[in-house]
Order: C-alpha cells, then structure tokens, then sequence
C-alpha cells in the first residue's frame, strides 16, 4: 500500500465522504472533499506499516455460462431497463497509475478501474432483454467530465442503432464539478467540466430532442413512450454556479409538473416520474443529501394523481419502500460500476401493476466471448465482490486508526489492532450485502460477529456505527425484487 506524504493527501480526505456514496460525496463549495489546484502533485514515499486488508480467496470459481435467449418484446405494457450511477471514465483521462489505484481502493465501492468494461458488457446485454426503453437516471460521469460524457454518449448511439430508445437525466456529478479531474502517475490535474448547454448538447439524441415536453428552467423533460405511457425525466440536481450533492427541484419546475400532470391526466396517459435523487428518506443517516429538498410537495402532487412508481438512484445502494405503506412506491437502482455492478428491469403495464428485477451483469461471459486473458474480468464474480468488501474493511479501518480523541469531555478507548480488524470484518460484511440489496442474507451471521459486538459497545466511530446500524435494522427483505399487482 502505498502512502503519500500528507497522509494521503486528497484521497483520505474523503473517507468520511464515502458512505452512501452519491449522496454524500460532495462535488462543489466549500464542502467539497476533494479539492486541488493546477496541477496537483503528490510525493510518494514508502510505507512505515502495512494496513490490514481482506485476504484474496484463495481459490477463483471459474466460469461457466449458459447461452442467453433474445426476450420476446413485452405485450401489454412497457419493458423498462434502468441503469444508475455509472460513473463512467473516459480512457484518456487515466494510466491507471498510483494516484488513480488509491482513489478506487479508497473510494466508495466503485470499480473505477473496470467501469469501460462493465459498461460495454450491460449496454451489449441489454439488447437480449428487448427493452423498450434505456433509462439512465444520473451520474453517467465520475466527476463530470466533458470527455468522460462525449465517450459515453458514443456508446450509446450503438444502443439505439440496436433499436433501443436511450432516455438520460444529469445526476450530480455530471454538471459544472469543478472536481472533475484526469489521473496521470502519482498526479492528478484538472479535466474540462461540462455545463448545462454541454450537456444538452451532447445527449440530444438521448432523450431532448425527441421530449414531449421540456422545461425551460431545468434539463427536465417528459419523454413518449406510446400512446398510453409517459416517462417524465425530473432534473432534481444543483448545479449553479457549481454542483452540489443534494437534489431540489425549482419553483418553476414544479409549474411544469402540475401541467405535465394535468395533460397526462386529460390524454388518458400515465406518467412514471425517473430523477436522480429520492423522493422518499430511503436512508435514515443521509436524508438531506439524498431526499429531494421539500420532497413533500412532489409527493403530494404525484399522490394526487395516483401514480404509482418513482424511479431514483444516487444512494449505490439497491432499495425500494413505499410512501406510508400504502402511498407511492419508489425503488432505487444502485450503481452500475459498484459491485454487484447490475441494473434494473421493470416491467410496467398498462394497468399500472409492474414488476421489478435487477440483473447483474454478466461480465465473466462477456470476457469469455471476446478472449479476454484479465484474470479480474474472467473471474469478475468473485474478484468484484471481495474488492468491495476490502474497501469497505479500509474505510473503517481508516476510520478507526485514530480512534484516541475527546469529545465531550471524554476520551474514546484506544482501540487495539485486533479489534479494529474484527469490527472491520464485520463493517465490510455488512455494507457488501447492502450494496447488493441483500443485507438479509448476511445479517443473523454478522451479529454474531465479535466485531459487531465490538460496535455496540463503542459507538464509535459515529457515523460508521449509526450507519452499520441503520443496515441491521433495515436488513428485513431482498430488495431485488418488487412485485405490484
């Protein structure tokens, strides 16, 4: 591991900025975790310590696949795949080298380093589910990079030559971050931002162009997708005169939504309103940078409509819950580029019943198919899965290794290397489940754990703790699955 010589400089001046990852990494003001001037230059030296890791299995499972079969198209209905959170990194802004291996083993999860590949094998795995629609909710870019979102918009031209129809909204990475940034050696320089007008510009064909209607004081749009079905793409991102992480939406952007309800209501047409952030506090820690400002007010007029479904994204983490249990639902896809690296399909019909899955992709059968000799693609199953689960253990190791401080007139127990390592362990389970949607299967297993016990009786650290147990506590179902009748 390598360290650099302002205790690793910016990229562990984030750790704190990783949890929940969209929804708490600050891109813009004077918050901001990550900040650098022209150009940014960090002096490697070697390392005093080795910090523990998760140990690599062992043994790699290897491949094997069955042979996929084209999806008949979807009758009575709409066939819908969301993809959130790609975080997508132009080839030419990285080597690859140490500065930009330390951002992804001390980031929030995302494979950074794979993220061309992962998005290549969805965009090409998706065409066999005969979708409808692509709706890409937020995000795209890893910090807004003009050519990060020039890169990805030629991707997705191939999926609409595939016959594919592409709707995109800006997430808050993607516009006016003034931390988007290319990664040369131990270097890190500033990359061209992207605007509003950019931005526009770039996805016209995926979505704007074509909109039924778009607001003229967001990137808001509503978008046709039959006679008898509308997606209505919300802009809830900050952005002027720089990105911020929460999400609101303008006064007069409500103005048009009350007339794209009242149209929609008048044709006969439902409406399935998609935006970065969530609409409902789908996390009990991260609520104000995650729940759309005054998201009461949307609420209300979706409510007053009857529609049914809202789609969102930002958290990573894969989740769905419904408005008072028995309001709106809304489900949140979690990041493509962080493990399980999957998507959602949901199938919405006419009589506004739907049922969502998610599928991971199947990145270990799209290396086979192309030869590709990279042990990490071939066995991408488990490397993807473990690599998360090591950082998710350095995070909280990170956190913990200055656990002697005071606060309030007392002073936190000095915690020993033993502990930090199992309270690690068990915050590393926990949050690998959890990005996947499936905390259920792992949590009777964690609690058990000595280092959860650990947890318990420290408290400490706070954030990591109230977070572990917000996921205990919300580990009751598997959020992959949703079905409305």
């Amino acid at each position: 591991m390598i360290r650099w010589n302002r205790s690793v400089g910016a990229i562990l001046a984030a750790v704190w900025c990783w949890m929940m990852a969209g929804c708490s990494v600050q891109t813009g003001g004077e918050s901001q975790c990550l900040s650098f001037k022209e150009p940014v230059t960090e002096t490697l030296t070697e390392p005093e310590t080795l910090k523990p890791t998760q140990p690599a299995p062992s043994e790699i499972e290897p491949f094997s696949g069955g042979k996929k079969v084209k999806a008949e198209p979807l009758e009575g209905g709409k066939r819908i795949v969301i993809m959130t959170d790609i975080h997508y990194l132009a080839a030419s802004l990285t080597d690859k080298g140490d500065m930009f291996q330390a951002m992804v083993d001390h980031g929030d999860g995302k494979l950074t380093n794979y993220v061309r590949e992962i998005t290549d094998a969805a965009l090409e795995e998706i065409q066999l589910l005969s979708p409808d629609v692509l709706v890409i909710s937020g995000d795209l870019t890893l910090q807004g990079e003009k050519l990060s979102h020039v890169e990805l918009a030629k991707k997705l031209e191939e999926v609409e030559k595939a016959g594919i129809t592409v709707a995109v909204i800006p997430g808050n990475h993607d516009i006016n971050n003034h931390s988007a940034a290319a990664y040369s050696g131990i270097d890190r320089y500033p990359a061209e931002p992207t605007s509003p007008e950019d931005f526009e510009r770039i996805y016209k064909d995926f979505g704007y162009e074509e909109a039924y209607s778009r607001d003229s004081k967001s990137l808001s749009y509503s978008y046709d997708l039959g006679p008898s079905m509308r997606l209505l793409m919300l802009d809830t991102c900050q952005y002027t005169p720089r990105s911020r992480v929460g999400g609101m939406i303008k006064t007069e952007t409500y103005q048009w939504i009350e007339k794209q309800l009242e149209e929609a209501r008048d044709q006969g047409v439902i409406l399935l309103p998609v935006a970065h952030h969530n609409l409902l506090d789908q996390s009990k820690v991260y609520v104000d940078d995650c729940t759309i400002e005054h998201s009461s007010e949307l609420i209300d007029m979706l409510e007053g409509d009857n529609i049914s479904l809202f789609l969102s994204g930002h958290l990573h983490v894969q989740h769905f819950m419904q408005n008072n249990d028995i309001g709106i639902y809304e489900i949140v896809t979690s990041s493509l580029s962080t493990p399980p690296c999957q998507y959602g399909v949901l199938e919405y019909m006419e009589d506004e019943t739907f049922a969502y899955n998610t599928n991971k992709v199947n990145i270990e059968k799209w290396a086979k198919k192309r030869q590709i000799r990279d042990k990490n693609l071939i066995n991408f199953n488990t490397y993807s899965l473990s690599t998360l689960n090591r950082i998710f253990y350095n995070q909280s190791y990170d956190a913990m290794k200055d656990s002697r401080e005071e606060e309030a007139g007392e002073i936190f127990v000095q915690l020993t290397e033993k502990e930090k390592q199992q309270m690690s362990k068990a915050y590393a389970d926990m949050n690998e489940a959890c990005y996947g949607g499936r905390a259920f299967e792992v949590v009777e297993e964690v609690v058990k754990q000595p280092g959860y016990r650990l947890w318990q009786e420290y408290c400490y650290p706070i954030i990591p703790y109230e977070y572990l147990e917000y996921i205990v506590e919300d580990a009751v179902r598997d959020y992959n699955h949703l079905t409305v009748d």
